[in-house]
């Protein structure tokens, strides 16, 4: 287990499929390799993380940008899925996740953008609202 910003962190290999319950009991950390046993093509694997999962960033592993969404949606009461990629995979998820940049950020399945667009997204008053919508916030 890892510990960071209040996020409780599981090194796991295949994200759970998420329930309401399962929602508000923290985030997850998968690391995320090309080839997973049992043969699912890349670009379904990430489609189906981002559609399971309320919010989910992608990132590279020790991302500085990453940590700063992680903590902001976790001060909103949020607790997104970070899925660490490796080189490989990052390649699938820029062009099966239409993410141009690490980390990306998706709420409700749809893309957010980056730290710039989680920003903008808070900043404008839409971000609390639209974790609401997405089932991400508890309470």
């Amino acid at each position: 287990m890892q510990e960071g910003g209040g996020v409780s962190c599981a090194v796991a290999g295949e994200a759970p499929t998420p329930t309401p319950a399962s929602r508000c009991a923290g985030a997850g950390l998968l690391g995320l390799t090309i080839n997973p046993p049992g043969g699912e093509p890349p670009a379904e694997r990430i489609g189906r993380l981002v559609r399971e999962s309320p919010v989910v960033i992608f990132a590279r592993r020790g991302c500085c940008m990453c940590h700063v969404m992680r903590r902001l949606l976790a001060a909103v009461g949020a607790h997104a899925t970070v899925i660490e990629l490796d080189e490989a995979a990052e390649e699938a998820a820029a062009s099966a996740a239409a993410a141009a940049t690490v980390p990306a950020l998706f709420v409700g399945g749809l893309p957010v953008g980056g730290l710039d667009g989680l920003m903008g997204l808070h900043l404008s008053g839409h971000l609390v609202p639209r974790l609401r919508e997405v089932g991400a916030l508890c309470g």
